[in-house]
């Protein structure tokens, strides 16, 4: 990995700073976020607890899902390409990690590195939020990613849905997000109303303003989906036909007809 050329993507304004992103988020969590984390896992995955089972999170991004899957008893290995996003990880590790023996690494490392993936060995349960389709190389990514499921291992990736010429449209806002300060001001002006705007109300009302999904916060959500490049998408029929040629059987789905992730959990069955 190459931090000059990292921070180089940022520079040239190709790159979202995931990791600023969820260092903000970091002063939300609390046990709330931390249960409603646990659960979303247990209920895709179908179960109550991973004791016993190895948990790769590619991605870590604020490190919550990592801290869910430790919670729930796995042997956890978490990376991401993003440093500031590794350092959340670790303050959630410090913050929240049970001693109980249970090993939990965190380190930096790139979805795109297949001899760094190699290291690593197979794992029972591959997990992968919402990450691979802002690797620059989604297909490679969901390849290497697919390669570190274990024999009737799992396999839990959510990816943006293909919505044709509504995700270029949405490509070019996040383009103008990472120009700099004033593109970001003008994207998120432009935005919140509308189609935010409403779900913002929604939230209001219902008293979930502070709610979000798998224990996320609606506004640095909102910050992601502007912001989040590089940026690309692909429909469940071209994700299920990937996954399901290499020997993977869909178990469980979550497809939006929206913007957003489209959630998947499949089996290895080879």
């Amino acid at each position: 990995m190459d931090a000059a050329a990292f921070e180089n993507e940022i520079d040239d304004g190709k790159r979202f700073k995931f990791g600023r992103n969820w260092s903000f988020f970091l002063r939300s969590v609390n046990e709330e976020r931390i249960a409603i984390a646990k659960q979303a896992l247990q209920q895709m995955l179908g179960v109550q607890s991973l004791v016993g089972r190895s948990f790769l999170d590619i991605g870590s991004g604020s490190g919550l899902s990592s801290l869910a899957a430790h919670l729930l008893g796995a042997r956890v290995h978490s990376f991401d390409y993003d440093p500031q996003s590794v350092a959340c990880t670790e303050e959630l590790k410090t913050r929240y990690a049970q001693s109980t023996g249970t090993p939990w690494t965190v380190e930096r490392g790139s979805a795109l590195d297949r001899d760094y993936l190699g290291s690593l060995g197979t794992f029972d349960v591959v997990y992968s939020w919402g990450v691979l389709h802002h690797t620059g190389k989604m297909w490679d990514a969901l390849e290497n990613a697919a390669s570190r499921v274990g024999p009737q291992g799992s396999l839990f990736i959510a990816i943006y849905n293909d919505q044709g010429w509504v995700s270029d449209y949405w490509k070019l806002v996040k383009k103008a997000y990472n120009t700099g300060r004033l593109g970001a001001g003008l994207m998120v002006a432009a935005h919140l109303p509308y189609p935010f705007g409403a779900a913002l109300a929604y939230r209001f009302v219902t008293g979930r303003l502070r709610e979000g999904r798998r224990g996320m916060t609606y506004w640095y959500d909102l910050l992601d989906w502007l912001g989040g490049l590089p940026f690309e998408v692909a429909s469940a029929e071209e994700i299920s036909s990937f996954f399901s040629s290499r020997g993977f059987t869909l178990k469980r789905s979550k497809v939006t007809t929206r913007s957003g992730c489209s959630e998947f959990v499949f089996s290895r069955t080879d």
